[in-house]
């Protein structure tokens, strides 16, 4: 009975639908944020994927679009890898009788306290390059790359965040604390050598910065990460529905954790504890929302990961309107680097970026 609605979900989803595709719909507006980047779409490496969530009785269907999807075309995704390596420590953290997420740990030689929950909040709420890295260090890349690999995801995660032993192979050991007693430390791990990536556009551009310094050729990312737009919206859909898939692809969370990390996920700055003046309620939401800085309206609800370096700008978002109880997932990354070159921090993000991603998510809703 489950194959067959399984069977069911895959087949409904890759029917033909009569009706317009919505992504070329909006790729076809007038509205000027959008046509700047469509006028110019060679320039973007826009890549978008939209499920509309569709609820019949107690059954739920996908109905897939997609736009310009390449898992072999590069693109940076910056934070957006912050959300895999949650969903990781949460699933690898209850699997330890001897700790849970709530127990305090730091990692050797840095001072800082926190636990797993807080980094998770932090990577929700502003995402925190440090609260990141804690959690890289407590998996380690050949953890988190095999999870990943188990469960179907095609991606490759390989370096910390903003550090200079980012892609340092050995992980710092963890210890963890119950009454100002150690009663858990991680091993150092040694991981495998970073592969280079075998992928179209991996080296990019026309030159970058090192230091104040110009190199004129073009950048090359193919020791970074790798998590293409198809990898951050089958992650999505596992987490927000993974009854639909099978037990080996599934995230295998408490119901406690995961409805803890679903509810971080939509977390806002200050309800975390940071001042609005440098953490507006939009900061970390791209989609819909990432034009503007004023208060979000309380009906549209957000769970996403963006991700925003090198002049790219990703977000992967389940979005639910409830005024009108519909449901969407959205996926999508654009690229603003007039200059071609890196690491200038001349970016159009401002101008070209955001507004794009901002009117796509709300004529996508709509």
């Amino acid at each position: 009975m489950r194959c067959f609605f399984l069977i069911a979900i895959i087949l409904f989803s890759g029917c033909k639908n009569d009706s317009a595709d919505p992504i070329e719909t909006v790729l076809a507006s007038n509205n000027p944020k959008i046509k700047t980047v469509a006028d110019a779409i060679e320039n973007h490496e826009v890549q978008i994927l939209f499920t509309e969530i569709i609820r019949e009785k107690d059954s739920v269907y996908f109905k897939d679009y997609s736009f310009q999807v390449d898992d072999n075309s590069y693109f940076y995704p910056a934070s957006t890898v912050k959300l895999p390596i949650a969903i990781l420590a949460l699933e690898k953290v209850k699997d330890n009788p001897l700790i849970d997420r709530n127990t305090l740990f730091n990692v050797e030689g840095d001072s800082t306290k926190t636990t797993i929950s807080n980094a998770i909040k932090k990577i929700f709420a502003v995402s925190d390059n440090a609260a990141y890295n804690r959690l890289f260090e407590y998996l380690g890349k050949d953890y988190i790359n095999n999870k990943l690999i188990d469960k179907g995801i095609n991606c490759r995660i390989s370096h910390r965040l903003s550090v200079d032993n980012s892609t340092d192979l050995k992980t710092k050991p963890l210890i963890f604390y119950a009454q100002n007693q150690v009663v858990f430390k991680t091993d150092a791990v040694i991981n495998q050598p970073i592969k280079p990536l075998k992928l179209n556009e991996i080296t990019k551009g026309k030159g970058y910065m090192v230091n104040d310094s110009l190199v004129n050729q073009p950048m090359d990312f193919s020791l970074k990460n790798y998590l293409p737009v198809t990898a951050l919206h089958q992650i999505m859909k596992r987490l927000m529905f993974p009854e639909l898939y099978p037990h080996n692809q599934q995230f295998h969370l408490t119901p406690i954790d995961r409805s803890f990390l679903i509810n971080t996920m939509k977390i806002l700055p200050h309800e975390a504890g940071y001042t609005t003046d440098d953490y507006y309620e939009s900061y970390v939401k791209f989609l819909v929302f990432g034009d503007s800085k004023k208060p979000l309206p309380k009906h549209i609800k957000i769970y996403n990961k963006v991700g925003n370096a090198y002049g790219y700008l990703t977000d992967c978002a389940y979005i639910i309107n409830e005024k009108t109880k519909q449901e969407f997932l959205i996926t999508a990354t654009i690229h603003v680097n007039k200059n071609q070159i890196f690491n200038d921090n001349n970016y159009e993000y401002d101008t070209v970026g955001f507004p794009f991603l901002a009117a796509l998510g709300r004529q996508l809703i709509e």
